[in-house]
């Protein structure tokens, strides 16, 4: 009779290692090689493998188990991108601000390793780059922005001077710091686009640098600095802009508001900006260094989908999150036209609404959390020096620390450079950290 309860103990054991096997191979054949699979479905799909992406598909497998959720992802390498500001200046290595895919995505969730064509919003459907069809019964879209570098003339091949460099692109930021080490004396030019973009902060964080950098080398005398900004101010929040215009004076940095970079000549040296405020002007500045914010827009895909708005970003309630039309979708982050600036701070406080947007719509009840457009802008003013900026929808002030963040600090410096990566790295995109809105309420004693 034992000998019967073994045996019978060990085929039952057979029979659930062969499915498991079975099974993970179906996942594999599918998430791997997903020409072998025409079509598939998930309670919930997730589209982007960036910050958003992954930090919401760690959130959802926790509330509607492993298996039932799937990413979209092409990429086999993930980034914090904002630590590209440190790199471009020296203070970082390149290979610290990245790790494989395979090793955020969380697990239970499974990884398609393709891009999305086309969304089919009305048919819950999205179709692959690789013919396949996934369904859905709630989409995230987290598909960031693209970076448009060839609007400006004589780019991207004008990177392959040696003098130009950015720090939005992996494939540039490096060049930052080659430009920066190589600088002799002359104009050192750093541009801000004419459209929306990401971290709207760092076009300035490296020329703070910058110019910090050629004060410790002696280099400074020679360095003519100049900031050439599409905007009419120099930072959309009152309170840090007059922080920071005090930083410029006092530096003696050239800015100059309403100029747009739409040519660089690498041969003359020559970087040529239209003056927005007087149509067919433009004016054109010699450069021994220049730092380029390319023009951004929302994702191909989602601006030729009904998803989009007229802009054609990703057309969301600002307060949850929710698709405007179709109350199955949603979206985080860069791709959403959230009138708030776009940063992975913002995703974080983000994240934490939109996790209680889906669990509200998945039991058919009305989204009651709202986003307050919170985002953070940790502007570095030097290799020491930051002053934190946190704001609202209203551009208004909204600090975490019960002192005045208006000011240049080494703590916050360290905060940024120190502290934000493995925060990044262990909470936001482990889906546990959804802002300082907790931390903030403590330390203001429960007032804003």
């Amino acid at each position: 009779s034992h000998c019967i309860k073994m045996t019978a103990l060990q085929v039952h054991l057979k029979l659930y290692r062969s499915g498991l096997q079975a099974c993970s191979t179906g996942v594999r054949k599918f998430s791997l090689s997903p020409n072998g699979a025409s079509q598939s479905h998930f309670d919930v799909l997730v589209v982007g493998g960036g910050t958003g992406g992954i930090t919401m598909s760690a959130r959802l497998k926790r509330k509607v188990g492993p298996g039932n959720v799937a990413i979209i992802e092409p990429n086999e390498k993930h980034y914090y991108q904002p630590m590209w500001t440190l790199v471009g200046a020296g203070a970082k290595p390149l290979n610290k601000s990245g790790r494989s895919t395979a090793s955020v995505i969380p697990s239970g969730v499974t990884w398609i390793k393709s891009s999305v064509r086309e969304f089919d919003p009305d048919k819950s459907l999205v179709r692959n780059d690789d013919g396949t069809q996934v369904s859905y019964k709630y989409l995230i879209i987290a598909l960031g922005l693209q970076l448009e570098y060839e609007k400006i003339k004589g780019l991207p091949e004008g990177f392959n001077d040696g003098k130009i460099g950015s720090n939005y692109s992996v494939n540039f930021v490096e060049k930052t710091w080659k430009a920066l080490q190589d600088f002799r004396e002359g104009n050192a030019i750093f541009t801000f686009p004419n459209t929306p973009v990401k971290c709207a902060g760092a076009p300035q964080k490296i020329m703070y640098l910058s110019e910090h950098y050629f004060r410790k080398f002696g280099k400074r005398p020679k360095a003519n600095i100049i900031y050439n900004t599409s905007l009419p101010v120099i930072f959309g929040v009152k309170k840090y802009a007059d922080v920071l215009l005090e930083i410029v004076k006092a530096r003696n940095i050239e800015v100059n508001y309403r100029l747009n970079l739409i040519e660089v000549c690498t041969d003359k040296k020559e970087a040529v900006f239209e003056k927005l405020d007087h149509p067919g002007e433009t004016k054109t500045f010699q450069y021994e260094m220049l730092h380029v914010t390319p023009p951004m827009a929302p994702p191909d895909v989602i601006q030729k989908s009904p998803l989009a708005d007229a802009g054609g970003w990703l057309d969301v309630n600002k307060e949850n999150l929710q698709h405007r039309k179709y109350s199955n979708v949603f979206g985080i982050g860069d791709c959403t036209n959230l009138p708030t600036s776009k940063t992975a701070a913002a995703v974080a406080a983000q994240s934490a609404v939109l996790s209680k947007t889906i669990s509200m719509v998945m039991k058919n009840e009305k989204p009651t959390h709202k986003y307050d457009g919170y985002t953070s802008c940790p502007l570095v003013t030097g290799y020491n020096r930051c002053v934190l900026a946190e704001f609202d929808y209203e551009a208004q002030p909204l600090e975490t620390f019960p002192f005045d963040q208006g000011k240049e600090r080494r703590s916050m410096f360290h905060m940024k450079a120190d502290l934000m990566p493995p925060l990044y790295w262990y909470a936001l995109l482990k889906g546990r950290w959804g802002g300082p809105k907790p931390l903030r309420t403590l330390m203001h004693l429960g007032m804003k």
